[in-house]
């Protein structure tokens, strides 16, 4: 499953933001309609009205617009067709970083949310435009070591920031609930992952059964993202601080440790896209190994140490997995975000593949 370095061919490397493709045809919509509304509820938009479409993402699918003064603009939308239940929640997306606007989180500046289906068909919401950088490679090739360092240093910056919200203050009382987050997480991607299955995968079956056995207590309720990985992040374009954090449709209140162990699955997890932290020298690459970064997040939130941590890796990796399945199927079924869904049936496997060998190693890495 894994692999080294260079091994692989990969997506590009980096893009910037203003980087679209022609919109596809399944996600195309009364753009007239949309200009309309535009002008009545967008603060600065004047038209005429010019839409791209953001390659990659596999969820929402992302837009950006200018309009006839230069100003820019990103729209997120529900993906057509049938969808599973809860899912591409874009009316959550907007609220939380609605909330978030005013803190040290950087978020996009929230405009309109719009739920009529008579303007383009379905929900979505329009923020602000960050010209910047997305790195989409983990290894971040085209950097320098120092440089490669401050990117992960930025990165868990926000992480930490994001934990240390008081989500009361900002108004998301009541954006999910205190406490069981873990139990409610196990239930809905054990509901969302047989919704969507295509095949009968023993190993996501025992995890299924080993998960809810091994809950650790939940003391902490924060702000989680959900998604928290650097592909989600916009970059200043020459500096290493994060303009944007982007993609809240999983985000909710939880347990912030979730977040931490989803963004160390490239430690254990190969990804022919986006490479993966397996195997390289870390002192001489500049980035920070798991040990070293988990200990810059414990270091930023006052923390000791993190028990129970190989349970937040399984946990996160058959997450993921329950998550790619759903990636998967709306691929077959023609209606996903991106054309690359359709390849993403293996990927269930080796994640869960993956997920279930850490539980029969036992106390492999930190336990």
């Amino acid at each position: 499953m894994a692999a080294a370095p260079g091994a692989h061919s990969f997506t590009p490397n980096m893009s910037l933001t203003t980087e679209t493709t022609p919109v596809l045809d399944q996600h195309r919509f009364d753009e007239a309609a949309l200009e309309r509304f535009m002008k009545a509820h967008v603060e600065g938009f004047v038209a005429p009205l010019n839409v791209g479409q953001v390659r990659g993402g596999m969820s929402n699918p992302t837009f950006i617009m200018s309009g006839g003064n230069g100003n820019s603009y990103v729209l997120r939308k529900k993906p057509p067709g049938e969808l599973l239940p809860s899912a591409h929640a874009v009316d959550r997306e907007f609220r939380v970083i609605s909330a978030l606007w005013a803190t040290d989180v950087p978020v996009a500046k929230p405009y309109v949310l719009c739920q009529d289906p008579d303007v383009i068909g379905v929900d979505f919401y329009i923020m602000g435009f960050a010209d910047g950088r997305v790195f989409r490679h983990l290894e971040l090739p085209e950097l320098a070591p120092r440089e490669r360092r401050a990117i992960y240093q930025a990165m868990v910056d926000v992480m930490a920031k994001l934990h240390q919200v008081e989500f009361r203050a900002v108004g998301l009382e009541g954006y999910g609930r205190v406490g069981g987050y873990l139990t409610r997480q196990l239930r809905r991607w054990t509901q969302q992952y047989q919704a969507a299955q295509t095949e009968a995968i023993e190993v996501m079956d025992n995890l299924m059964a080993w998960l809810p056995e091994q809950l650790p207590e939940e003391d902490e309720t924060t702000i989680v993202h959900g998604d928290f990985r650097l592909e989600n992040m916009i970059f200043h374009p020459t500096e290493p601080r994060v303009l944007a954090m982007v993609d809240w449709e999983l985000s909710t209140l939880g347990s912030p440790l979730t977040d931490l162990a989803y963004n160390c699955v490239p430690y254990y997890f190969y990804d022919d896209q986006r490479g993966s932290l397996e195997h390289l020298d870390y002192a001489r690459y500049g980035i920070p190994s798991e040990d070293e970064y988990v200990a810059w997040y414990c270091e930023k939130t006052g923390r000791d140490a993190i028990p129970h941590w190989k349970f937040y890796v399984v946990f996160s990796l058959w997450r993921l997995a329950a998550i790619v399945q759903g990636v998967y199927k709306r691929g077959l079924d023609g209606n996903a975000s991106s054309p690359e869904a359709i390849t993403r049936g293996e990927q269930v496997k080796q994640l869960s593949a993956m997920a279930w060998a850490l539980v029969e190693q036992g106390a492999r890495r930190r336990t």
